[in-house]
C-alpha cells in the first residue's frame, strides 16, 4: 500500500532528528559559534556550511534552519504529491502561507526595509519564493493587498473584507485576526468528510482554535478589555472552549478566576500554575504551557495507526518543534542566559 511506503519513508526521516542528548549537547555549548560547530555534526550540516559562507552568529543558523526546514517540507510533500492525503499536508503547509503574510504587512505597517522583512520569511508553503518577493517590494500594506487580489491568492479575501477597519483603527491585528479566520476555517471544511484521518486533522485543528482563543482571553484580561470588544477577536470552530466560556473567563477580570472556569475541560492542567506566577497579569509561564499541550498532541499523530497519513502530520510537528528548539537554544546563548533556564524554555518529545 503507498500509505505504508510513505510512512516508511517518515519513519526513516524522523530517526534523524535531534535527540534529547543532541540538544543537551548543544546547550553545552558556551558560544553561537560553539552551537554552529555542533550542528554540523546533525542533519543541518549542509545548511549550515551553506550558511556560514553568507553569515555568522545568529544569522547564520537562522539561515540555515530555514533552508533545512523548507527542504524537509518539499521532501515530505513530493511523498504524498497527488495523493488524496495530500490536502493533509497542504493544511498543515498553509499555516506557513498565513505566517509569511502576517511577516511581509506587519513589515510594510512599521515601514521596515525589504530586506529585514525577506530574512524573516519561510516559503514553505503553497506560495513561492518568487511570489513572496514580490509582495514584499510593494511600497505598503495596500498595494501588497491589491497584488494579491490581483494575481488571485486565496488569503486577498479575507484581507480585503477587513482592510477599510485596518485603516479606520491602524490596528494590525485586524488583518491578522482575518487570515486566521479565514485558514482555520477553510481548513475545517476542508476536513468535512466522513474519514478517520479528516476527523483526527480535524480534531488537532479544533485544539488549536482552543489555544488561540484561550491566549486571547488571557491577553484581554491582561489588557483589561472588555468581553465585548475580546468576541469580536475570537475563532469559531474549537474542539473544547466555546465562546460563552471564553467571555465568560474574560469577565472575571483575574487570570486564576479565569483558569478556574477549565476545570471540566483538558486545559485544567493550567490550574497547577501557581498564582504567584501569573500575577501582576503575567500570562507567559500559561501561554508556554498551552504551545506544549498542542505540539504534544500534534507530536502524538506520529504514534498513531500505522496505516494511516497523519502519521506524517505528527512528523511535521516534531520537526517543527526541533527547529523551535534549536532557535531557542541559539537566542539563550546569544543573551547571555544560564544553562538551567536554556532548559525550561525547550520541550523535549
Amino acid at each position: 500500500m503507498y500509505v505504508e511506503y510513505v510512512n516508511a519513508r517518515v519513519h526513516g526521516m524522523s530517526s534523524r532528528l535531534i535527540t534529547i542528548h543532541g540538544f543537551e549537547r548543544l546547550i553545552a555549548q558556551p558560544s553561537l559559534d560553539g552551537i554552529i560547530t555542533e550542528l554540523e555534526k546533525t542533519p543541518y550540516r549542509e545548511e549550515i556550511v551553506e550558511a556560514r559562507i553568507l553569515h555568522t552568529g545568529i544569522g547564520c543558523i537562522e539561515y540555515a534552519l530555514r533552508k533545512n526546514l523548507l527542504k524537509t517540507y518539499r521532501k515530505v510533500f513530493a511523498l504524498v504529491e497527488g495523493e488524496k492525503s495530500a490536502r493533509y499536508i497542504t493544511i498543515f503547509l498553509k499555516k506557513w502561507d498565513v505566517q509569511n503574510i502576517k511577516t511581509i504587512i506587519r513589515g510594510k505597517n512599521i515601514q521596515a526595509p525589504n530586506e529585514v522583512i525577506s530574512g524573516c520569511l519561510i516559503p514553505a508553503g503553497t506560495m513561492d519564493e518568487t511570489t513572496l518577493i514580490e509582495l514584499v517590494k510593494q511600497p505598503d500594506v495596500r498595494a501588497v493587498v491589491d497584488l494579491m487580489a490581483t494575481w488571485d491568492i486565496e488569503y486577498a479575501v479575507p484581507l480585503t473584507r477587513y482592510i477599510g477597519e485596518f485603516f479606520e483603527q491602524n490596528k494590525i491585528g485586524t488583518l491578522e485576526y482575518a487570515l486566521d479566520e479565514y485558514y482555520f476555517e477553510s481548513s475545517l471544511k476542508e476536513l468535512s468528510g466522513k474519514r478517520q484521518d479528516d476527523r483526527v486533522v480535524c480534531d488537532l485543528i479544533g485544539t488549536e482554535i482552543d489555544t488561540r482563543n484561550l491566549k486571547t482571553a488571557l491577553m484581554m484580561i491582561r489588557d483589561s478589555v472588555p468581553a465585548d470588544d475580546a468576541a469580536l477577536f475570537l475563532l469559531k470552530g474549537g474542539k473544547e472552549i466555546n465562546t460563552g466560556m471564553i467571555l465568560d473567563m474574560v469577565r472575571t477580570k483575574k487570570i486564576p478566576d479565569a483558569v478556574r472556569l477549565l476545570e471540566s475541560t483538558s486545559y485544567r492542567f493550567l490550574q497547577s500554575v501557581p498564582d504567584i506566577e501569573v500575577s501582576g497579569g503575567k500570562i507567559s509561564v500559561l501561554e508556554k504551557e498551552l504551545d506544549r499541550y498542542l505540539i504534544r498532541k500534534g507530536i502524538a499523530m506520529f504514534r498513531g495507526d500505522p496505516l494511516s497519513f497523519t502519521i506524517v502530520i505528527g512528523y511535521l510537528w516534531a520537526k517543527l518543534n526541533e527547529i523551535t528548539n534549536i532557535r531557542v537554544i541559539s537566542r539563550c546563548r546569544e543573551a547571555g542566559m544560564p544553562d538551567e533556564l536554556m532548559e525550561s524554555e525547550i520541550f523535549y518529545v
